[in-house]
């Protein structure tokens, strides 16, 4: 472990990933603030600077993109009670009150402490977590990698939300599908490409990221009726901060709060699917049940514990889903769904070998956590007053730069007009899907994971002489679908026993 450190140290502490861990965090601080974009935008906008980097860099700047979006979206949730991501909705129940009371700046700097907090006890945690998990997965075989797949597959429901199950397969099977198009790896036949050239190497990773979410969101902004009351408070908010000084009676109040929740945020992300919201929910509950009644009767009102408690669970949770991404392939969620891409992108392969056969990147990633939190730690504590300020940026200026950023980046990585003009497409079919509530996310994972099960599977029926035999042959293998097929049935398990219990 402490030559795995070394390793990460000497490949984080080099002047370009350093350089570029800060614009990370930085891009991730501002566009994750901003209400109706996220971490899974913010890094879709940073790809094209990735792929020019190497693989290092690039997977640097894009988890500190990740983890700065969740550290930057609780500013707009305590400003103006407009959450910039999901996970920091839990931030506003009691940030945004706190707020109200003229203690915007000691609710920014509680938020800041624990998102660091939580940060950095779950890179902690993964130092002695990732490295076990694995040693135990270097027995894994193509069979095995395929059910992974499968299991990464199945796990599209935690993208569902309110949209539904069905709603989520049936962009799955998009995703699946859009992965087909272009030359067959194994026997080099074209598929579904139209007698286009320009899709023989099939669609671009990039290009549909691109349309699906930072493209479409934009345009999705621009379709909204402007809300003049809500620009008012945020200019009203962002010019009443208050003092930002936390007194040791509170300081004493939150650290055992941080620490919890850190601990479930950091377990909660390590389940494929659950993510960073569900963490800050579960921990706000939490402590509203543990605390005693005059503390509980604060709940909603402006309590410090229900700040820090989904502050610390949130970046927990984004560190822990690194995990599964890191050592078995699998994302955890929409945001490890992109960057698993981003990994395929530069040919590496996320999963049980990458411990051995990139152990420059794995713990490049874990250490630059350790950096990127205190860069996020000092750059927006004495930033936080100028940092509120660019919520009251106007949306006619920065949608066009989401609209440049978008295009451009998708043109200088192949420089073809076609990428852009399916790029369009594309974006006009997401705004078209999400306006009637289908989520983005599991086309995402369908696209990412249809050309690795599909190359796994070839590779495991040409092992076992085109027998499924080992489905079941393989204790392993077998174990794994039957997680996944228990993955799968857990919905209807729960509504089975829900209709008995009525």
């Amino acid at each position: 472990m402490l030559e795995g450190i070394l390793t990460g140290l000497s490949a984080a502490f080099t002047l370009q990933a350093m350089t570029f861990l800060m614009i990370g965090c930085l891009a991730g601080t501002f566009i994750g603030m901003l209400p109706g974009l996220g971490p899974m935008t913010a890094i879709a906008i940073m790809i094209p600077i990735a792929s020019t980097l190497d693989p290092a860099s690039g997977i640097i700047m894009m988890a500190a993109v990740y983890y700065g979006a969740i550290f930057g979206g609780s500013t707009s949730s305590i400003l103006i009670n407009a959450p910039g991501v999901a996970s920091t909705v839990a931030t506003s129940f009691d940030g945004f009150p706190m707020a109200r009371q003229g203690k915007a700046g000691k609710a920014l700097a509680i938020a800041a402490g624990a998102s660091f907090s939580g940060g950095i006890l779950a890179a902690i945690f993964m130092v002695v977590a990732a490295p076990s998990l694995a040693e135990v997965s270097l027995s894994f075989q193509s069979t095995d990698y395929f059910a992974l797949m499968v299991l990464g597959l199945v796990s599209v429901s935690a993208f569902a939300g309110s949209s539904g199950m069905l709603k989520a397969l049936l962009m799955t099977i998009v995703g699946l599908a859009l992965a087909t198009v272009g030359t067959d790896p194994s026997q080099g036949v074209t598929r579904f490409t139209l007698n286009n050239l320009d899709l023989l190497d099939g669609i671009s990773f990039l290009l549909l990221v691109m349309a699906t979410f930072a493209l479409s969101e934009a345009l999705l902004a621009i379709m909204r009726p402007a809300n003049d009351d809500l620009r008012l408070e945020e200019k009203e908010a962002t010019q009443h901060l208050g003092s930002m000084a936390i007194s040791r009676a509170e300081l004493a109040e939150i650290a055992p709060v941080v620490v919890r929740s850190s601990v479930l945020g950091f377990f909660v992300g390590l389940l494929p699917g659950a993510g960073a919201t569900i963490a800050s929910f579960l921990a706000y509950g939490s402590e509203q049940r543990i605390a005693n009644p005059a503390q509980r009767a604060k709940f909603g009102h402006g309590s410090v514990r229900g700040l820090a408690a989904p502050e610390a669970a949130n970046n927990a949770a984004a560190t822990g889903s690194f995990v599964p991404l890191l050592t078995l392939g699998i994302p955890g969620s929409g945001t490890t769904a992109i960057l698993l891409g981003a990994f395929i992108a530069y040919g590496i392969q996320p999963g049980p070998l990458l411990y051995i056969n990139e152990p420059e990147i794995f713990w490049a990633v874990i250490v630059s956590m350790w950096i990127g939190n205190v860069v996020l730690l000092v750059l927006n504590l004495p930033l936080i007053p100028y940092i509120a300020r660019m919520l009251a940026v106007p949306s006619r200026f920065l949608l066009p730069l989401i609209l440049f950023f978008s295009l451009i980046g998708v043109y200088l990585v192949s420089f073809n007009t076609f990428d852009i003009q399916m790029m369009v497409l594309f974006a006009a079919a997401a705004v078209g899907l999400r306006l009637l509530d289908f989520p983005m996310a599991p086309m995402i994972l369908g696209f990412i994971l249809g050309g690795m099960i599909e190359e796994n599977l070839g590779r495991a029926l040409l092992i076992y002489d085109n027998s499924w035999s080992f489905l079941w042959q393989r204790p392993l293998t077998m174990g794994i679908l039957l997680l996944a097929a228990t993955v799968l049935l857990a919905p209807v398990i729960r509504f089975a026993f829900k209709r008995k219990a009525q």
